[in-house]
């Protein structure tokens, strides 16, 4: 008798305990789903984009609505893409932009912020009045404003100040207001919706014409890598980096009726970005009750040209053959298809319960 072959599954499925509840009693429709969050992460997002495509370029539009989309860092930049007025477009022109990035080695970290800067204004192409005005997302980009020794982009000062936000981090997450504020910049037509911010010093400003760029670039300057972004209209004079520094995975309190869709890179929250070697620093569940966590499964993974998805040393590991790197990761998003043609069969055949798991 012929075995019969089943492929492995793409995705691993999380949700959060109210979360799982709707889905195991309602399924899930697009109509459910009212605020997606977007992770710091680099070029993993590229090794997502086929969900991504799946999401905003078919599955959301069958039912138009306001949707909240709050990112940090990359996150920012894959929704800031998804607000413009072709999604599908966006989403792909944005992997084909970062793609085609390259930094020699010696690259000052000026250089490395210029071209990134210039990466951004290609994606955004002068459309920011298009993009707040969209009709069906409303952008929310998380940044951070930095204190102490963290205002200086000199190596000598800098490091100083990161050495400082490690150790306090290991003491506690509560220790970082001492070096950082977070500073949502919202879409001007509401705030985001989330529960009063107690943990850190929040604050919010409206997003305008004249601040989404400085916004977005701030909220993926990554320190030692590229230079802080300063002064950004709207907010108090000060100095702006990479929203991911406290909000990696954006563990917030989500407020949003019926599920918090997060289409995301790996099956766990990790609250900041100084958590990811502390296995002990887990989401809030309370706060992820109500989250649908979609991410590549590892066997999915495993079977991807070097058994990861791309990752931002990747520009280290191929320095000198940006050719391999390139194939590489474009062999990563035409892969990725398959997670959002497996999570369109899910949710149109109703097997999504099946596949839950407690996040």
């Amino acid at each position: 008798m012929t075995a019969i072959h089943v492929p492995y599954p793409a995705l691993t499925l999380r949700a959060g305990r109210q979360a799982l509840e709707h889905i195991l009693d309602k399924g899930l429709s697009p109509a459910d789903v009212h605020l997606i969050p977007g992770a710091a992460g680099g070029p993993k997002a590229l090794g997502i984009q086929g969900l991504d495509l799946a999401l905003f370029g078919e599955w959301l539009p069958r039912v138009p609505q306001p949707r909240s989309l709050i990112g940090a860092s990359i996150g920012s930049w894959r929704f800031a893409a998804a607000c413009l007025p072709d999604p599908v477009e966006g989403i792909r022109q944005l992997g084909e932009l970062y793609t085609t990035q390259r930094f020699p080695k010696g690259i000052s970290v000026a250089e490395i912020s210029r071209r990134c800067a210039d990466m951004l204004d290609q994606l955004l192409d002068g459309r920011f009045v298009e993009l707040l005005n969209n009709p069906l997302y409303h952008l929310n980009v998380v940044v951070v404003g930095c204190l102490g020794l963290l205002q200086h982009d000199t190596r000598s000062r800098l490091g100083l100040g990161l050495g400082g936000v490690i150790g306090a981090n290991l003491l506690g997450r509560r220790y970082l207001k001492r070096y950082f504020e977070r500073i949502i910049l919202h879409d001007p037509r509401d705030l985001p919706p989330l529960a009063e911010l107690k943990d850190f010093p929040s604050r919010h400003v409206a997003l305008r014409a004249d601040n989404l760029r400085p916004a977005l670039l701030a909220s993926g300057s990554i320190p030692m890598v590229m230079e802080a972004v300063r002064d950004i209209p709207g907010c108090e004079p000060g100095v702006y980096r990479d929203g991911g520094l406290l909000d990696y995975h954006l563990d917030l309190p989500y407020q949003a009726p019926g599920v918090v869709l997060y289409p995301h890179f790996v099956d766990r929250v990790v609250p900041g970005w100084f958590d990811k070697t502390l296995p002990w620093r887990r989401g809030n569940r309370e706060q992820l009750k109500d989250v649908l966590l979609l991410a590549p499964s590892k066997d999915y993974l495993s079977a991807l040209p070097y058994g990861k998805l791309p990752d931002r040393k990747d520009f280290t590991r191929f320095v000198g053959d940006d050719a391999t790197r390139e194939n590489y990761w474009r062999k990563a998003m035409d892969a990725s298809r398959r997670l959002g043609d497996e999570f369109l069969e899910l949710t149109e055949s109703g097997r999504i319960a099946d596949r839950l798991r407690p996040l």
